[in-house]
């Protein structure tokens, strides 16, 4: 499948969810306050890493751009209006990561919409709510594809860093990709590219960085996949605590 169609396609399961929300504003509502829950989630299983001079920067990116509440919307529109113009204008290994974002956010929303169906309300969840949503969706080979999709987009930013070069290519892009009104998926690959540069100058700082997400998830997908409520509620409490 050609990039520009595996964008098409994930931006169009993305509209389909949606949809749905508008269709449904109590499940909007949860969808946001799920989110918001995860968010925090993120803030305290990695408050280190966020406190950390070295990979700090990183960690606010993965929150910012993968966990976070932000409305995509404007990015996702881009995406579907000019999907074709991403594989034109940017060379193959950037248009590459575009589409594997692409097609992670509509991994994301999709188990995100299904846990907001879940919830008894669409009021933040406390523990105890999240806990029994993520047991009652399920969908455990698809909470591990968007894990390795997370790791592999890192890496990926990760060895563009070291191509000679990009930096000012991508630079050089900002105009053309503004005409094409590629702006916001602009601004991520600068972003991202600057970041991951800033952690790969540390001699396997990027690599560490990785491998603590790979870990610290793993745990966490394995903890309220296999543990009793009680003990993933208790986990997620702990963690909770850290973020504040």
């Amino acid at each position: 499948m050609s990039t520009a169609q595996t964008i098409r396609e994930a931006v169009a399961a993305v509209d389909r969810l949606r949809e749905e929300s508008r269709a449904a504003p109590r499940i909007a509502q949860a969808v946001t306050q799920l989110k918001r829950f995860q968010a925090a989630r993120f803030a305290g299983t990695y408050a280190d890493l966020l406190a950390s001079g070295i990979h700090g920067a990183a960690a606010r990116f993965f929150l910012e751009e993968l966990y976070s509440e932000r409305d995509y919307g404007e990015r996702d529109a881009q995406f579907a209006r000019i999907a074709g113009a991403v594989e034109k204008l940017f060379p193959r290994d950037i248009a590459q990561t575009a589409a594997a974002l692409a097609g992670l956010h509509a991994l994301t929303e999709s188990l995100d919409h299904a846990m907001a169906r879940a919830l008894p309300s669409p009021d933040l969840p406390d523990a105890g709510a999240y806990v029994r949503a993520w047991k009652d969706v399920g969908r455990r080979e698809d909470r591990q594809r968007q894990l390795e999709d997370v790791l592999a987009i890192g890496a990926e930013m990760t060895r563009l860093t070291r191509l000679p070069g990009l930096r000012t290519m991508l630079k050089m892009m900002r105009r053309p990709a503004a005409a094409a009104g590629l702006s916001s998926l602009q601004r991520f690959l600068e972003s991202g590219f600057d970041t991951f540069a800033g952690v790969a100058r540390q001699r396997g700082g990027a690599e560490y960085f990785l491998q603590t997400i790979r870990e610290r998830e793993q745990q966490l997908i394995a903890l309220l996949f296999d543990q009793e409520p009680v003990a993933c509620e208790t986990e997620l409490r702990r963690i909770l605590g850290q973020a504040r």
